[in-house]
């Protein structure tokens, strides 16, 4: 199965790898520079599920891609220590083959280190009792198997760690009502939420269905300590849910980089908001919800949360778009129709004269007090 996942290139695979290849760069370029007043800094990237390296067009995969990034920066590739396995010698050994041919490899600092291991309970307590160095790890496995909650918590816990992994719906659909494969999706979603999704999913309509199932995983990773949550979401050709890729981190920073990144990469937006390739969400489902919500609707949405507070731009922005899918630039706009509409007053902090409907990320905003 693995093999003929590689065995051709779709337009999804382009826009997944295109997305960690460029949070990937963004997230280094930050981690690089905030870790150099402590000398010889080092970042990781880890993808314990690899692959060969390239397709069978020979289009590179991820961790080619990755690397030749790293190649080109020199603060990147005198800090990167890069890790990847996989647990077919067959994939393991291409891999190393692949990675040894690329131009300017010798250039890294550390040599790239290809294992071939399953990934399992040794993993898990592995990431979950060892402190890590900063690290951006990729997990995409054919299915769910080895994927876990206790896993994605090992990778993320330290600082600087940041996580973004292939969610197969279609995989996971299908193992919610098989016996065989609880265990898997009990780590994955947690012993008593999976007993409680099995029950929500079974007489449910397919749309709602799918709903329901990436609700409860944003639900379980937040709950387990993840601040910050943000999938983007794949379709087929026929328009059916396939499957996403999710970002996990504790930083506002990353979130807010990556936000950008899957912004950019979506198919459709709506008054330019991205639609981060979902579909309209159950309003029953407030995570999901809220990244439908068109533009037009995020003034009525300040007023209320900010009435008569006084605020920056800056902390409007971090404290109201999680879980939305609004950018700082969106913010912005929206500000400037409520400062024309007379519902907010706007100084500045350091007494400069500022342009009309300009709004710096130290302004600060305040919300007249709302009505009834």
């Amino acid at each position: 199965m693995t093999k003929q996942f590689f065995e051709e290139r779709g337009d999804q695979s382009v826009v997944k790898a295109r997305i960690v290849q460029k949070y990937f760069v963004a997230w280094a370029n930050i981690i690089v520079a905030a870790a150099a007043k402590f000398g010889d800094a080092k970042i990781a990237y880890i993808d314990l599920y690899a692959g060969p390296g390239r397709y069978k067009d020979g289009a590179a995969s991820t961790p080619l891609l990755v690397l030749e990034k790293a190649i080109e920066s020199e603060p990147i590739r005198k800090a990167l220590v890069a890790l990847f396995n996989d647990r077919d010698q067959n994939n393991s050994k291409t891999l190393e083959q692949e990675i040894a041919a690329l131009p300017g490899i010798e250039k890294l600092k550390h040599k790239p280190i290809v294992n071939c291991n399953e990934v399992g309970a040794d993993a898990e307590a592995y990431f979950s009792e060892t402190k890590i160095i900063p690290s951006f790890t990729f997990f995409d496995p054919f299915g769910y198997k080895g994927l876990s909650l206790k896993l994605i918590n090992g990778v993320i816990k330290d600082w600087g760690c940041d996580c973004v992994f292939f969610f197969n719906y279609n995989r996971i659909n299908a193992g919610l009502s098989n016996p065989m494969v609880k265990s898997h999706l009990d780590a994955l979603f947690g012993v008593e939420r999976a007993e409680s999704l099995r029950g929500k999913v079974e007489n449910a309509k397919p749309a709602h269905r799918q709903e329901m199932v990436l609700e409860e995983l944003s639900n379980a990773l937040i709950e387990m300590g993840a601040a910050f949550v943000l999938p983007f979401r794949f379709k087929n050709q026929e328009g059916r849910l396939t499957h996403h890729l999710v970002f996990v981190s504790k930083s506002f920073k990353g979130y807010e980089v990556m936000k950008e990144i899957m912004a950019k990469e979506s198919s459709t937006e709506e008054q330019g908001v991205s639609s981060f390739a979902y579909s309209p969400a159950d309003e029953t489902m407030p995570f999901l919800f809220e990244f439908q919500r068109p533009l037009d609707e995020l003034g009525d949405m300040l007023t209320r949360a900010f009435s008569g507070q006084t605020i920056s731009m800056r902390d409007i922005y971090c404290q109201h778009s999680v879980g939305r899918p609004y950018l700082s630039r969106h913010y912005k706009e929206v500000l400037g129709k409520l400062e024309e509409a007379d519902k907010i007053k706007v100084t500045d902090p350091e007494g400069k004269k500022r342009r009309k409907n300009s709004f710096a990320d130290r302004l600060l905003v305040t919300f007249l007090e709302a009505a009834g």
